[in-house]
């Protein structure tokens, strides 16, 4: 177990994220029993990870603060945020709320690490600060609907801003070069601004929020969403151009933004009524499971191979 702890890399915890993500989307169109069962394995991945990082801290510091300065590392508070959320959504708030504290704990020290070990021409993974910072106020939001303090639903608004302004320097230093030859983490560039339309939506269906400011969130996720979704048409596009189809790990950052645009325009259709836009975010949910399954038979494909099998 300890060997296979420590083959796990730091991006691992997008398959967390991905799986999460659709594990929400599939409870919101109503497909309980197969969002449950992407929430077990989600929860299982989470834990094997969070077992692997406590082990590397505790028994080889030097690989962890190695991995601590890469924009991967942060996928550990993207996942927990993402976990928490699909479980306040089954009113298991205290669970969500310990996933928050473990989320806010980690967030600080790791997203000040990552970025004063920036640089220029990056992977899709820069853009990693804002989702990780995005996935705070998604589940503070979420919190705050399930009823645990209007309080929560105000403290969202620091995270869902600081978000926003984490993805400008991030654009900066994004190698647009990877769009074409990315393996995978390249559609993080939409998936976070995805998954800060689905805090923007959240925020504004939150008690605490009203008049002109539940007008301003309702305005930014619907302009977030529409930038999500340009990301994710010419992404689209590259990948038809260039098709990259070997599997790697990175593979699973395609997962999570596809599930996540799904979630963040079935979420948009609902604060700002538009019954259409429900029905796209359905489509995009469904692509969003075959890509999971694909890059899961991927992942099953290699390992098999690994083995000599």
């Amino acid at each position: 177990m300890r060997a296979r702890w420590a083959a796990l890399p730091p991006g691992a915890g997008a398959a967390v994220m991905a799986t999460g993500v659709l594990s929400v989307g599939l409870h919101l169109i109503g497909q309980e029993p197969l969002s449950r069962v992407a929430l077990g394995l989600a929860a299982a991945l989470w834990l094997l990870l969070a077992a692997g990082f406590a082990a590397r801290l505790a028994g080889d510091r030097a690989r962890w603060r190695a991995e601590a300065d890469t924009p991967p590392a942060l996928t550990a508070v993207a996942a927990t945020t993402v976990l928490g959320t699909r479980l306040c959504l089954l009113g298991w708030r205290v669970p969500a709320a310990a996933l928050l504290v473990v989320a806010v704990a980690l967030w600080p020290g790791l997203l000040l690490s990552v970025v004063r070990h920036w640089r220029w021409r990056m992977p899709g993974s820069v853009f990693l600060v804002c989702v990780a910072t995005q996935g705070l106020a998604v589940l503070t939001a979420a919190l705050s609907l399930a009823g645990a303090g209007d309080w929560l639903g105000a403290a969202g608004w620091v995270p869902f801003w600081l978000g926003l302004l984490l993805y400008v320097p991030a654009l900066a230093r994004f190698d647009l070069r990877q769009v074409g030859t990315g393996a995978g983490d390249q559609w993080v560039a939409g998936g976070a601004l995805a998954i800060s339309a689905l805090a923007a939506a959240m925020l504004a269906a939150a008690p605490p929020w009203t008049g002109a400011a539940h007008h301003v969130l309702r305005t930014a996720a619907l302009v977030l969403l529409a930038l999500s979704l340009a990301w994710y048409v010419v992404l689209t596009a590259a990948e038809l151009i260039r098709p990259r189809l070997r599997y790697d790990v990175r593979r699973w950052s395609t997962v999570f933004p596809l599930g996540m645009t799904a979630v963040a325009a079935l979420a948009t259709a609902t604060v700002i009524a538009a019954p259409a836009l429900h029905t796209l975010g359905r489509v995009l949910l469904w692509i969003g499971v075959g890509a999971w399954l694909l890059t899961a038979a991927g992942l099953l494909a290699g390992h098999g191979r690994g083995r000599g099998d």
